[in-house]
């Protein structure tokens, strides 16, 4: 995983715009660019022994329902898949694939680069840190913003917490995630060439739609 302190993060240059419309918006709002985190791929058969190793060095196990999330700790493993998860950890987090890659055997580990482990041909561990970034939006009022733009049914049965889905937002794919407490807010992980569209489409959204009466929820 690159040196952070080393790098800009895709979004550096709309940090204070985000501030902006979170103080405007009075608490209805917050966007925010979570950068560098941690994010690993993983693909392998769910029902072989290389999955229980995972899960137990992650801390937590791979999720197997559709679309949902698993955590433990300071990571999020997200159901990307039948045979594919992402693994998100906060910033600090190094090591990651690295400690996969041991759980699984590094017996049976072919690498391909310095980031990607091959295992048996059917299973990966691949580091996509500097692939995507990831925006918070968050606040009341962050189902309506991203209601704009999403496909999908953001109402908190259908997507509340503990759910994940690739899907797009303002046209670009992204990875959406229902944030994990009781506060309404969401990730967005998006690759980082799409990233400066994404952020500025979300600024005018928010700017556009923060004065207009909240969606209904209940």
């Amino acid at each position: 995983m690159a040196d952070t302190a080393a790098r800009r993060s895709p979004l550096a240059h709309a940090a204070d715009r985000f501030a902006a419309v979170t103080r405007s918006s009075r608490g209805a709002l917050r966007l925010a660019e979570l950068p560098f985190l941690a994010q690993v791929t993983v693909r392998l058969d769910p029902k072989s022994p290389a999955a229980e190793a995972a899960g137990l060095a992650l801390g937590v196990p791979l999720p197997l329902a559709p679309n949902t999330v698993n955590r433990g700790g300071e990571l999020a493993v997200l159901w990307l898949g039948p045979d594919e998860w992402l693994v998100v950890g906060p910033a600090a987090s190094t090591g990651l694939a690295e400690r996969l890659r041991t759980a699984i055997g590094d017996e049976h580990v072919a690498i391909a680069d310095e980031h990607t482990a091959v295992v048996d041909e059917h299973t990966a561990v691949v580091d996509v840190s500097a692939q995507r970034t990831t925006l918070l939006v968050a606040g009341p009022r962050s189902r309506d913003l991203l209601a704009h733009g999403c496909p999908l049914d953001l109402h908190p049965r259908a997507f509340g917490i503990g759910r994940c889905a690739q899907t797009t937002l303002a046209r670009a794919r992204v990875v959406l995630v229902a944030r994990d407490d009781l506060r309404p807010g969401f990730w967005v992980l998006v690759r980082s060439s799409f990233a400066g569209y994404l952020a500025d489409w979300l600024l005018d959204a928010a700017t556009e739609h923060v004065g207009q009466p909240a969606l209904q929820v209940s």
